[in-house]
């Protein structure tokens, strides 16, 4: 009885083991890092540092990567436009209408794959306007948002400063989701990393 006892026990462990997360085989691994600069009206809020997965989505992190370095008609100077609080905050409209973009390819790019989810807040994921319609605006979730999974391509996540995400999230809002006050990329700066390394596909901290 205690040989049957323990054996049930070792099952167990070995199964509670096997579904309480991925191995880090399986885990995103980062290539690349961005860093954008926040400043609230005249106000700077700090850095968000941004992993970018670009051995699953090359040409996604790609746009994003470059679109990063531009002194000019990329990300820098760029707003979050819309804040929705328990769900995402949105930027990139490299064309400062609110509604546009451009990607380092042209108009558009298409949906490069779904490998990646919604896992938790602080995931960054292209906007789009339907399928293969990948521009410059992209969205940083507040929440796991599993309905976005296979309609929107996930390429990042944040690493540092989700304190400044937060920040951002509680912004007075008026109309449309648009904050009250300008929330700016003031810069943006990216790099290679030299040892790519995994991250859990948890909420960013």
């Amino acid at each position: 009885m205690n040989i049957y006892f323990s054996i049930c026990l070792l099952l167990a462990h070995i199964s509670i083991i096997s579904c309480s997360g991925n191995s880090e085989s399986d885990l995103p691994k980062v290539n690349k890092k961005v860093f954008l600069d926040i400043k609230f009206g005249n106000v700077t809020w700090g850095r968000i540092e941004v992993g970018l997965f670009g051995q699953i989505v090359p040409k996604t992190v790609q746009n994003f990567y470059e679109l990063c370095q531009r002194p000019e008609k990329g990300y820098k100077g760029t707003k979050f436009f819309r804040v929705v609080a328990n769900f995402m905050i949105k930027g990139g409209d490299i064309k400062y209408s609110g509604f546009r973009g451009d990607s380092i390819y042209g108009s558009t790019f298409e949906d490069e794959n779904f490998k990646l989810k919604h896992y938790g807040a602080g995931w960054l994921s292209m906007a789009n306007s339907g399928k293969n319609t990948n521009k410059s605006q992209f969205y940083i979730t507040l929440i796991p948002t599993p309905w976005l999974d296979g309609k929107y391509v996930v390429f990042a996540k944040v690493l540092k400063g989700m304190e400044v995400v937060r920040k951002i999230e509680q912004v007075p809002i008026i109309y449309n989701y648009e904050p009250a006050v300008d929330v700016v990329i003031d810069n943006c700066t990216a790099e290679e990393v030299d040892k790519p390394f995994t991250v859990d596909v948890g909420d960013a901290e």
